[in-house]
């Protein structure tokens, strides 16, 4: 029995799975974290925050997402914490976004929301007349909401479809244990 290939797909399909999750916050390990350590309590009692459920994953993914793009570089995990039990969103998901963001990536993201953020301000002609810093961060925010909903659609548009894979998966998996075990019920 273990040695079939849905099994052994099965197999390495979860081991790739906790090999991705192992480094973000979960219910066993959340008090691990600086940041949230201070909420790991009021973490641990609420299911939604874990759960891998679509209501629980889509808000995760736009606010997240949204959230990942904004000029708000350092308190990122502490917003995406907030924002997690705001709307009751999975915060595994919700702070892996934030990592997006990171020391390495931080310049070319804003860079390139901001460039987004100031061309669609000089095509809308909204703001155009003025300059200075509050145009700049205008556009930083704009760029970032921008990004951050494009990106949102993109990965809701994967998950559903790797939602879609895993469960055909699971019906054939499920389908060849049932044959294999009243085979072996019979002998």
């Amino acid at each position: 029995m273990s040695k079939h290939p849905l099994r052994l797909q099965w197999l390495r399909r979860r081991k790739r799975l906790r090999w991705i999750l192992r480094m973000l916050p979960r219910r066993a390990n959340v008090g691990r974290y600086p940041v949230i350590r201070r909420f790991a309590e009021a973490a641990r009692r609420r299911p939604y925050l874990w759960s891998f459920k679509r209501a629980n994953v889509l808000p995760a993914l736009y606010v997240g997402s949204v959230l990942a793009f904004m000029p708000t570089y350092g308190l990122q995990v502490l917003l995406g914490l907030l924002a997690a039990f705001v709307v009751r969103a999975n915060l595994t998901i919700m702070i892996g976004l934030q990592m997006l963001t990171n020391p390495l990536t931080a310049a070319p993201v804003y860079l390139v929301t901001h460039a987004i953020g100031q061309w669609l301000i000089e095509r809308t002609g909204y703001g155009a007349a003025q300059a200075g810093i509050g145009s700049s961060v205008n556009a930083l925010i704009l760029g970032g909401l921008v990004v951050g909903v494009v990106v949102a659609v993109l990965l809701d548009l994967a998950w559903r479809f790797l939602a879609w894979e895993a469960e055909r998966f699971l019906r054939r998996y499920r389908e060849w244990h049932a044959r294999h075990t009243a085979v072996s019920d019979r002998a």
